[in-house]
This record gives C-alpha cells, sequence and structure tokens, in this order.
C-alpha cells in the first residue's frame, strides 16, 4: 500500500529566499510524522504548500498513491488533509458550533441554519477521540488548550485523516501538551495520520514515530526517536554542537532595583487578578516566575509595564514610584520588556524590521532630529542589530509580520536589549522557538544580569525558569504562593506551589 502522503522535490521561492529546496517527504497511514527544524527552516511553508496556502516552484504532491493538484485549501480538505496553523483561526464571539460550521453549514428546510445538527456531530467526535469541547461555548470565553482542541475538531468534522499540527504545543501549559497528547494517540490510534511540526525535543521523541529534520529549506536527515536524543536532534537542527543547558556563573545581587509591595491589579473581567503581591528583584539577579498560565502573570506584567492599571499599591523602579505610569515613561526610566505575545504586543507586523528596531527611540537621537526622521540612522542602526543578534530577514526593509517565530522575537530582543536598562522583564521569551534560538536569548538575559541589570522571567516552561532563575516566584490565583532559591527548586516542589498547595 502506498503512503498517505508523498511529497517529491518540493521546490518554493520567495524573493531573496529559497524557502523549500527539493524537499521529500513521506507519511504512512496511523503515523506520527514529526518535523523538526530551526525558525526559518522551511517547516511551516512546506506545510502551506501541502495545504494549498501557497503553490511550489517545482515538485509533485501524491495522496494515497495519487497525484494531486492542490490549487487552495478547500482542494486540500476534499483530498482529506486538514492544518491546525500555529496562530488559530476562529472567530472569537462565535460559539464552538458555529465556527466548525463556518464554510460547511448544515441547512434545514432550505433556508435555516441546523445548530442543533452540527453540535450534535460535534459531541460525537468530541466523544470518539476525547476532545471534550461544550459546542455552546463562545470561543472567546475558553483556554487556549481548549480553542484548540476546537481546531482539530473542524478538521475532523471535515473528514479530514491527514492532519497537519503547526507548532501545537507552543502556548499550551504542560497540562494542556498531556491533554494534546493523548488527543493525538487517540487520533493515530483510529487510523488517522499526523505532521507534527514542533521545536520541543522532549515531545518529538516522546510522540512521534519518525523525524525529518529541516535546515534552511533542506532536508538533512531522517531519524526515529529510538535512534536520537535531544542532543542529536538539536545538533541537525542548527547544524552544531548546541548547549541545551544554560551556561552561567553564580549571580551577584546587588541594590535592590524594583519594589513591589502590596500590589492589586485587576483582569479584563474586573476582577481582582493579582492580589496584594510583594517582592524585590536586585540588580544582577533574575527572578524567574512560574505557574500554570492565567494566575495573574499577565497583568502582573502588564501592570510592571504601564499596560494595565494598577489599583493600589507601589511599584518602585530605582525608588521612584512608577504604578500607573506610562509605558514610555517607563520605559525611559530604564526599562525593556519582551511581552507574551509578540505579535500582539511586541511588533507593528506591518511594518519593516529597521521600523520595528526603532519603536521605542524613533523619537530620540540619532534616529529623530527634530520632527524629521533620519533614515540612514535608521538604516545603521537595522543593519548592525540584524548582525549581532542573528535576525534573519531578506533586508531590513522586510515586513516583520514575514519573519518566522524565531525571528521575530530576535527583532524584539534586539530592540529591548541594545540598549543601557536596569530591568528586564521578559514575558515568555521562548515560546515557540528553535533549541539556537532558545540558546542565543537565554544567553542575552544572563548576559544582561551580568551587567547588573535585574531580570525577571516569566515562562510556563520549569525547565525554563529552573535553568535561568537564580530565584523563583511561584504564581497561583494572584498571590505569591512561595519564593524558592533555584539551586534547591525541584519540579515536585514546584509543582506543588503551582496547584495551590504551601510547602512548608
Amino acid at each position: 500500500m502506498p503512503p498517505v502522503l508523498q511529497l517529491r522535490g518540493i521546490t518554493k521561492r520567495f524573493p531573496g529566499v529559497l524557502a523549500n529546496d527539493h524537499i521529500d517527504l513521506e507519511l504512512e497511514q496511523g503515523q506520527v510524522l514529526a518535523l523538526l527544524g530551526e525558525n526559518g527552516a522551511g517547516k511551516s511553508t512546506l506545510m502551506n504548500i501541502l495545504y494549498g496556502l501557497y503553490h511550489p516552484d517545482e515538485g509533485e504532491i501524491y495522496v494515497r498513491g495519487e497525484k494531486a493538484d492542490i490549487q487552495g485549501p478547500s482542494d486540500a480538505i476534499k483530498l482529506g488533509i486538514g492544518m491546525v496553523h500555529q496562530h488559530f483561526m476562529l472567530v472569537p464571539v462565535l460559539t464552538v458550533t458555529e465556527n466548525v460550521m463556518l464554510g460547511m453549514e448544515s441547512i434545514r428546510n432550505g433556508i435555516v441554519l441546523d445548530r442543533a445538527k452540527a453540535a450534535r456531530r460535534i459531541r460525537d467526535i468530541s466523544d470518539q477521540y476525547g476532545l471534550e469541547v461544550d459546542p455552546e461555548a463562545t470561543v472567546e470565553d475558553l483556554p487556549v488548550g481548549i480553542q484548540q482542541r476546537v481546531e482539530i475538531i473542524k478538521l475532523l468534522y471535515r473528514n479530514a485523516d491527514i492532519l497537519i499540527l503547526d507548532e501545537p504545543t507552543a502556548v499550551l501549559t504542560p497540562q494542556e501538551v498531556m491533554g494534546l497528547i493523548a488527543v493525538i494517540r487517540s487520533l493515530v490510534a483510529q487510523g488517522k495520520s499526523v505532521v507534527f511540526i514542533s521545536h520541543k525535543l522532549k515531545e518529538v521523541l516522546e510522540l512521534s514515530d519518525r523525524i525529518v529534520v529541516l535546515r534552511r529549506g533542506r532536508s538533512v536527515g531522517a531519524t526515529t526517536p529510538a535512534e536520537s536524543d535531544e542532543r542529536s536532534l538539536a545538533s541537525m537542527m542548527v547544524g552544531r554542537d548546541v548547549i541545551l543547558e544554560v551556561p552561567k556563573g553564580p549571580a551577584n545581587p546587588g541594590d535592590v532595583v524594583l519594589d513591589v509591595r502590596d500590589l492589586v491589579v485587576k483582569g479584563d473581567q474586573n476582577k481582582v487578578a493579582v492580589s496584594g503581591v510583594s517582592f524585590q528583584v536586585r540588580g544582577g539577579e533574575i527572578v524567574g516566575v512560574a505557574g500554570v498560565q492565567g494566575n495573574g502573570q499577565t497583568e502582573l506584567i502588564e501592570a510592571l509595564t504601564g499596560l494595565r492599571a494598577v489599583e493600589s499599591g507601589r511599584v518602585e523602579l530605582g525608588g521612584r514610584d512608577v504604578a500607573n505610569a506610562s509605558p514610555r515613561s517607563i520605559t525611559e526610566d530604564g526599562t525593556a520588556h519582551v511581552p507574551e505575545d509578540r505579535q500582539r504586543d511586541g511588533l507593528v507586523l506591518g511594518y519593516s524590521v529597521a521600523d520595528n528596531l526603532i519603536l521605542n527611540t524613533y523619537y530620540l537621537a540619532p534616529i529623530a532630529k527634530g520632527l524629521a526622521m533620519q533614515e540612514a540612522a535608521i538604516t545603521d542602526r537595522a543593519d548592525r542589530l540584524i548582525k549581532e543578534y542573528d535576525v534573519r530577514t531578506p533586508t531590513p526593509l522586510t515586513p516583520a509580520g514575514n519573519l518566522s517565530g524565531g525571528n521575530q522575537q530576535k527583532v524584539i530582543v534586539a530592540r529591548e536589549l541594545s540598549r543601557p536598562v536596569k530591568l528586564t522583564i521578559a514575558s515568555q521569551p521562548t515560546r515557540g522557538l528553535d533549541v539556537g534560538s532558545i540558546e542565543y536569548i537565554h544567553s542575552q538575559l544572563v548576559k544582561k544580569r551580568d551587567e547588573g541589570a535585574a531580570v525577571i522571567v516569566v515562562s510556563a516552561e520549569l525547565d525554563e525558569v529552573m535553568a535561568l532563575a537564580d530565584r523563583i516566584l511561584v504564581m497561583y490565583e494572584g498571590r505569591i504562593m512561595g519564593a524558592l532559591d533555584a539551586a534547591a527548586a525541584t519540579k515536585e516542589s514546584l509543582g506543588m506551589l503551582m496547584a495551590g498547595v504551601a510547602t512548608e
């Protein structure tokens, strides 16, 4: 029996970029094929070709042994191919049923949408594959992990049996990741075939049957979990040995840079999200903030950076209370901010890389002279930072939205850390990044610490918090459950605090 999917010699060129260079790929029925590679290696481009969003310049696609002419997503869907994108394609104000029905509406009596029929089918799919989704729930009220299940249900509702999951665990908590892995295993056990794009080597080794590695648009090798480990996969991805641990010496804490006292912050639903939080961060140390997403970490960071109102309490930066100060004032006071959502809060996607690199300095010399922007200074700065921070972009004038996720993150890190700062706040700094980019961003955060800056790192990845931090704060339901010395912290002790269980 032929493979359910074959790609032969797929080549795709963009201006200045060879995204895919004669790539061959095979997927068997009931198999999980992991597609690994650095940001910008060509993984998403290859899958977008398979899903009909791009057309290859060269190469052929075969589905179940038959040559396929995929001109758009509708052709892919007819062939049983479905894709869950890294950034979900859901309408937040609609219900689960309405989102799933879009484009495949059930009609009763020729004129009326049959939501009840669609909801019954959604419940059947949920039960069959262990997806546990309420068809009547409004999407914007659902956690990210459940929204992802809605995306998978959309594919199954359209009878897809080849499922492409693009970075499916990038925005999930550890608990949600475990749930997704269970769902994928249920899918393949019932004959579905899955292409799993990921940067997370442990998940790839745990879940996949076969692994294909792309580097700079080319396939550089195929292996299995039994024949490889994290270190060998990382080396294949990057083309060199990668340090998976964070190399850093002992901290040398100095004076208090950030002093937070009795901070109270409300969330989007006007409920208290941060409840009486107090802590200090000294220059020359990294303080990690751990916790399951949704326990006040986002609101805390937004309050510290001027993006959310403080109800009460003090936020002293270098001795000055900056509670409810403007983001520009806090930035000018020496704060760098790498936000949780790089596309929503970190970049203007339609602006060029060069313009994104000056979002916080566009009004200052030498970038500006009076009201006039100095193009030569902007170009010089962009050229220097692109080289220094290894941002892979065809030109400084390329829109930031055209870059891979890892390179978008490098643009933000370059902008924020390329100036003298006394406080660096990095929220989910490596979410969705490959091992090479993670290694680089970790090194930049440690470098800021060693230069004497105070550093706060918020991450849903316990391994990242434990590797980077000198001290760890654990948040649960808007409060700090405990503060631990990183050297003494274990996953078990942190996990107890993250679950709201106080320890001695």
